[in-house]
């Protein structure tokens, strides 16, 4: 390699700087910052997005938890009332089976009262047989005393003794008889007993199956054991399904408890987020603010120029007004908002929105035309109160609330950051970059560049111009 010669040095040093325009540079710079804060805002609209979405989690989460835990209430409930109802069962069960064995004793000894009414029946039919024999024996007897007394007549003296026994006889043949009338008519009416007894009996026989108590009541018993045995089974089977599903809940809880407290960790951290994007967003703000003010021309001047003349000229417009006498200064300053019936979203009225219908459309529609990439033009009181916007977004509202929110923006307070920093500056301009919602779900990212409005020495609000980024 050659070296350089000191002539050739000295040429290179003697040689003018070239000359660098400062205002390009600026404006280059300011160009950047522009870039810088469109970022920021798509990263603070994204946060807000993603606080949005953590705030709908937590609800959720919340109510998640809420039914969680009267799941587990109502799991606690069902199984004590199942372990209470298997209890419950096995007393049942051994009552009603001692209750049964019972009636199998009883159905033994409605056997047993069957035979006795059977052997009372035999032996009250072999009493009415012995009745009859009595009777005949007595029918004989006071035939042989009859006899007897005939023959003791015959004999005269000699057989009135044997006429007085013949007459003896012959009464206790009568008494014989007279009683077993009486035993006769007793076991008359006695038989005629069992024997309705033994229908009855005979009839309970014949209305059930097989017609034997003990079987009746052996084929109770088993039909209460298969049934009664399948309730209980049941109700164990509930019991344990119960305490399971307890345990699913519990085991349920532990997670959501360890999701929770991850949940929490993510929600610090989003919130950190948050915090940054918005920091981040306001000093590029500040940034391209200063830009903008040190007189240096750049991208945002001319729509900086354009609201400030905009919100001067609609404070002469007001203050004209007021002097003429067309509303006065209550009125303008009116901030009781109410509701228009059936709007949706909600739209107000206020005193002054005659007066803004008359004369902000002339300005506001006017800077529209300052270039294609103004979106809109509008004018909101002090707490982002916007009573008349563009025409293209004051058409009546409908039965759609997504159209709505899209195409009917007059008569609605907007009290996001960016229109509420807008409403409450009183520097002579202030400059935003934001994510501006378009209603449906759509968003696009702007810059907003607002001017306050003063009447008669009182802050009324701003005029803001909302506008594209230059590609």
């Amino acid at each position: 390699m050659h070296g350089q010669s000191p002539a050739d040095s000295h040429s290179l040093a003697s040689r003018p700087a070239p000359a660098v325009d400062a205002e390009q540079l600026l404006a280059a710079s300011a160009h950047r910052l522009a870039g810088i804060g469109r970022s920021a805002a798509s990263i603070a609209g994204s946060a807000d997005d993603l606080g949005l979405l953590t705030d709908q989690a937590t609800r959720v989460f919340g109510e998640v938890r809420s039914s969680l835990a009267a799941m587990i209430d109502g799991n606690r409930g069902i199984a004590e009332r199942a372990r209470h109802g298997v209890h419950k069962a096995e007393t049942t069960h051994g009552e009603v089976r001692a209750a049964l064995d019972r009636a199998a004793g009883l159905a033994d000894s409605v056997v047993r009262v069957e035979q006795a009414i059977a052997d009372v029946s035999a032996t009250l039919r072999q009493v009415a047989e012995a009745s009859q024999v009595i009777n005949k024996i007595a029918f004989q007897t006071r035939i042989v005393a009859f006899n007897a007394s005939v023959e003791a007549v015959r004999a005269g003296e000699a057989g009135r003794s044997f006429g007085v026994v013949a007459q003896a006889v012959k009464d206790l043949a009568q008494m014989v008889a007279d009683s077993s009338r009486e035993i006769a008519s007793v076991v008359d009416h006695l038989g005629e007993r069992v024997q309705a007894l033994e229908n009855e009996i005979d009839q309970g026989r014949d209305g059930e199956a097989g017609g034997d108590a003990r079987f009746l009541v052996s084929a109770a018993i088993e039909s209460f054991e298969s049934h009664f045995g399948e309730v209980e089974y049941l109700m164990r089977q509930t019991a344990d399904l119960s305490a399971g599903n307890l345990a699913l809940c519990d085991r349920s809880v532990e997670r959501l408890s360890t999701f929770g407290e991850e949940f929490s960790r993510s929600l610090q951290l989003i919130g950190a987020i948050r915090e940054e994007a918005g920091s981040l967003l306001e000093i590029s703000e500040d940034a391209i603010a200063r830009f903008a003010s040190s007189g240096v021309e750049t991208e945002d001047t001319p729509f900086i120029v354009a609201a400030t003349r905009a919100a001067t000229e609609i404070a002469r417009r007001f203050e004209q007004a007021l002097v003429a006498g067309e509303i006065s200064v209550g009125e303008l300053f009116d901030e009781r908002y109410r509701a228009i019936p059936g709007s949706n979203p909600q739209q107000f009225m206020t005193d002054f929105v005659p007066l803004t219908d008359a004369l902000l459309p002339a300005v506001q529609e006017t800077v529209l035309r300052l270039s294609p990439l103004v979106a809109f033009c509008v004018a909101v009181d002090r707490n982002g109160y916007l009573p008349t916007h563009n025409r293209q977004f004051s058409q009546p509202q409908g039965g759609d609330p997504v159209r709505n929110a899209a195409f009917s923006r007059n008569r609605r307070i907007f009290k996001d950051r960016t229109g509420l920093r807008a409403a409450h500056n009183e520097e002579p301009f202030l400059l935003q970059t934001y994510r501006r919602d378009l209603g449906g779900g759509e968003t696009v990212l702007m810059k907003d560049v607002s001017a306050p409005i003063w009447v008669q020495g009182r802050h009324w609000g701003a005029l803001r111009i909302g506008y594209g980024f230059a590609e």
